[in-house]
């Protein structure tokens, strides 16, 4: 079986070591994850029992798949650190927000299949959700090695690189707009008299239930939307309110702000 690097194993990084693992995809001694803090890689190897390094250049040389799960403002020192090291006959996988292919390609100076990819933070529960697109020398074998890495966290999508900002807007940073409006909801439940406890319950447990009703049952979101809305009830009172205050509105300019912003970061420009 081939062996997999991971170069800054922090949340994202873990997560995928953690799903591989619980899947039986890959053994401990299968996976190599590097981080800069010893406190960090003492964690690593007692909570998962895989190979830690703190040398990146040693970690990359046996590896069959690179994953680059490091900050984007610590990627560039980290490609060319391993650059001398890196061959074409191994896959690289970024997961790197805003960091394109041709970026990393460009670094790396050889011709090295690369794919990046943009899953979510519900990764960490298994629950993730990822777009991944193809560099310029990864084929779809390439593609198929990263998809079944990503499937043992979550579920995967291919687009193209350039969909990649769209992705990071709805999915990438979708978790923090549910957060937003369950963090409503709960506020709502103890404006009505309910304790923290009991709304905050009330309403993940909906959004879950809703999520997979969605989801398993294959049902488009305005089916579930008019399942639940009866004529003159409560369910059309409160869309009423929502509608006349614009919230479908901002939510379309808030993801088109997203996606704009991720494009801004791509291109190198750091001011918020």
């Amino acid at each position: 079986m081939s062996k997999l690097t991971v170069l800054g194993a922090g949340k994202m990084g873990e997560a995928l070591v953690g799903g591989l693992l619980a899947s039986g995809w890959r053994q401990p001694g299968e996976i190599t994850c590097t981080a800069r803090s010893e406190e960090r890689l003492k964690e690593l190897a007692a909570r998962h029992g895989v190979d830690v390094t703190s040398d990146n250049a040693a970690a990359v040389s046996d590896a069959d798949v690179i994953v680059l799960a490091v900050k984007p403002q610590d990627i560039e020192p980290l490609l060319a650190e391993i650059s001398p090291y890196v061959r074409s006959d191994q896959t690289v996988l970024s997961v790197c927000a805003a960091i394109t292919t041709a970026f990393i390609e460009k670094r790396l100076g050889v011709d090295v299949p690369v794919v990046r990819a943009m899953p979510n933070t519900p990764s960490v529960v298994h629950e993730g959700m990822a777009g991944i697109a193809a560099g310029k020398h990864a084929s779809e074998a390439h593609l198929e090695i990263c998809r079944e890495i990503l499937t043992h966290v979550g579920r995967v999508v291919t687009v193209a690189e350039d969909h990649l900002d769209a992705v990071t807007a709805i999915s990438g940073s979708g978790p923090a707009y549910f957060a937003l409006l369950a963090e409503a909801m709960i506020e709502a439940g103890i404006l009505l008299s309910l304790s923290r406890e009991i709304s905050t319950e009330l309403v993940v447990q909906t959004m879950l239930g809703s999520a997979k009703m969605m989801r398993d049952e294959h049902m488009h979101a305005v089916e579930l939307r008019e399942m639940v809305t009866s004529p003159g009830g409560t369910t059309i009172r409160a869309i009423r309110v929502l509608e006349q205050a614009g919230v479908r509105a901002a939510f379309l300019d808030a993801i088109q702000a997203a996606m704009d912003r991720s494009q801004e970061l791509a291109r190198g420009d750091s001011e918020t």
